[in-house]
């Protein structure tokens, strides 16, 4: 699966902003202030300032630098860069489920629900192309047919629509929170309840790209867990979702300080992910069930731990 990311030609360029800041945001980061005043995420406007394409009062900023009431920003916005998915089999994506409507895929780590900028390796839409499954055209372009995602480092069970009607339906059933999304995780330590709800808003992290925080901003997110094992280093939980933030599960074992096993991301240790072998986090989407989106029979899936999680939970049980 190979998934180009192209610029387009640079003489096509769109927009050349030159903006005043204004009093209220005196003392933001360049960045910050960027994505606020041109209506950018603050992903792009870090691109743009990492290519050089922002200056303010005259000289190219580090997108940290802080801006003051009346500063200068110039921007010079190239057309976006698109993704675009070159269809090719996957290996390791495995198809537990389909039919007209849906296709069900128990995905490994290192692939992606679906292509986007800033991401270059194999997805499951790639995949399904590469094997002839055709799916929803409903969506945006690159992410047609998604009904959920996973991270790219979580592996597990996720769902494709494959007719329109399908993809509707699924759609609003993820949205009324009626889909059963079951999850394992080996968290650090012992959390304490040892059963409990989380019920914490998530929004982008003010600081880093590509990771989100609790905060009271946020979008309400809510996580229930189970403890199944609990052993010395690390216990077992049984995680479901109401709702489907991203990185849900990871920030909020993050915030209650028992993150997942080997996700330094979220402040996990890396000394004992590698003394498990631990690449990624030890997170695994092992259950999924939901009405069919055309019968309306109850359907459930199941998928065992892959052999990286199965290989670090035996090792966290000997270390007993």
């Amino acid at each position: 699966m190979v998934i180009r990311i192209r610029k387009r030609p640079s003489g096509r360029v769109t927009e050349r902003k030159v903006i005043a800041v204004p009093e209220g945001l005196a003392g933001e980061r360049v960045d910050t202030a960027l994505a606020r005043l041109l209506g950018l995420s603050r992903t792009r406007a870090a691109e743009l300032i990492a290519d050089e394409l922002v200056k303010v009062d005259g000289h190219v900023p580090h997108k940290s630098e802080r801006v003051h009431a009346g500063a200068l920003l110039e921007a010079t916005i190239p057309a976006p860069r698109t993704a675009e998915v070159v269809a090719e089999p996957v290996e390791g994506v495995r198809i537990v489920f389909e039919d007209d409507d849906i296709v069900v895929v128990d995905k490994p780590s290192g692939v992606a629900a679906h292509p986007g900028v800033g991401w270059d390796g194999p997805t499951v839409v790639g995949h399904l192309a590469g094997v002839g499954v055709r799916i929803s055209t409903s969506g945006a372009s690159e992410r047609q047919g998604i009904v959920q995602r996973l991270d790219v480092g979580t592996s597990g069970l996720m769902t494709v629509a494959k007719s329109e009607s399908a993809y509707t339906v699924l759609k609003q059933a993820f949205r009324d929170r009626v889909v059963d999304k079951t999850y394992h995780a080996l968290a650090q330590g012992h959390p304490d309840p040892h059963t409990g709800t989380i019920d914490a808003p998530i929004a982008r992290h003010p600081k880093h790209d590509f990771k989100f925080t609790v905060r009271a901003d946020g979008r309400a997110s809510i996580t229930h867990y189970a403890t199944l094992e609990a052993h010395r280093y690390a216990s077992l939980l049984d995680i479901k979702l109401e709702t489907g933030r991203t990185h849900q599960i990871r920030v909020h074992l993050s915030a209650l300080h028992h993150p997942c096993v080997g996700d330094p991301l979220y402040g996990a240790d890396p000394t004992l992910a590698k003394r498990l072998g631990l690449e990624r986090q030890w997170l695994h989407a092992v259950h999924l069930g939901f009405d069919h989106p055309r019968t309306g029979e109850y359907v459930e899936f199941d998928s065992s731990y892959p052999g990286d999680l199965q290989h670090a939970l035996d090792l966290i049980r000997e270390l007993d």
